[in-house]
């Protein structure tokens, strides 16, 4: 029995909903983790929000019911150092430049990946996220933080890098499953970095705001995408992740009264535009798992 076209338009409007709901979760909890920088600085508050994700992650996906083969365990792992480094060098980069702007440099690291991977003309899109780098940028200016761009880019390589490994992850375990291991691994990556002076600065305060913007970051966002992925074409749900860095700018206005220049608002509606055109003209065809539903195994999109 097919479901009606109602149901199905119900269906993709939950689903939407969603998504809208996760991408807007991920950008409160940037915007909240800005806060607390001037307490225990970018890299802390990075390894804040990791280690509480590992600890809720690994408590609801238990791995060590899972069996990993080699090639899974390793892109797992690899997911894990690149999610550390995604999330210290935009918490770097949100220190010096707006939210929005860093938000939709970060955006250029999947949008490569997609312009790569597409056929035709989703590699054109390319040129357009270049105008759009270049409004973002203003290299005409002598107002641009260089250091505050070179940490965004570097966040976005290493998105780029996520959703790479998380595409082969993805292919042989379930989403959560391959959190559950890279997760623990990105908190002990980001350990390394910030060391253990961070210790002396955490009160139970300050632990219980990580908590909550682990909840924030990534843990709701990824559980609505996984509901989003049951309900939208991967196409669908895709384009709409796009949106991201326009609700960046929204929530930085709102919340943090970041006021974005012209030419920086130009910029992140060029990227928007080049990322909703390459998702839909290049596709990645993925086999997903035996026993794993539909959109689990395939995201990439728990941002860390």
């Amino acid at each position: 029995m097919t479901s009606s076209p109602r149901v199905a338009r119900n269906s993709a409007g939950a689903g939407s909903l969603m998504a809208l709901a996760s991408m807007t979760c991920v950008q409160l909890g940037l915007a909240v983790s800005v806060g607390l920088i001037g307490v225990l600085g970018p890299e802390g508050v990075a390894w804040l929000r990791l280690a509480w994700a590992a600890v809720i992650l690994v408590a609801i996906g238990r791995p060590w019911r899972v069996h990993f083969g080699r090639a899974a365990l390793l892109a797992s792992v690899m997911l894990g150092v690149v999610t550390g480094g995604v999330t210290i060098f935009f918490m770097l980069a949100v220190e010096r430049i707006p939210l929005g702007t860093a938000s939709a440099l970060e955006f250029l690291g999947p949008l490569s990946v997609a312009v790569v991977q597409g056929r035709g003309a989703a590699r054109w899109w390319a040129l357009v996220a270049a105008a759009g780098v270049l409004g973002l940028t203003e290299p005409w200016t002598a107002a641009t933080d260089l250091v505050g761009i070179l940490f965004a880019l570097a966040a976005a390589a290493c998105w780029a890098g996520y959703v790479l490994f998380t595409q082969k992850a993805g292919d042989t375990a379930s989403g959560i499953s391959a959190l559950g291991i890279s997760m623990p691994v990105a908190a002990i990556a980001a350990t390394l970095v910030v060391g253990p002076s961070i210790l002396g600065r955490l009160d139970w305060q300050v632990l219980l705001i990580g908590f909550g913007l682990a909840l924030l970051l990534p843990v709701i966002p990824f559980s609505l995408e996984m509901l989003a992925l049951r309900k939208l074409t991967t196409a669908a749900f895709g384009t709409l992740m796009c949106l991201e860095p326009a609700i960046a700018v929204l929530i930085g206005f709102t919340i943090l009264h970041q006021v974005p220049r012209p030419a920086a608002l130009v910029g992140i509606v060029l990227v928007v535009a080049a990322g909703i055109g390459a998702t839909r003209t290049g596709q990645r065809r993925v086999a997903v798992p035996a026993g794993v539903p539909v959109g689990e195994g395939t995201t990439a999109d728990a941002r860390p």
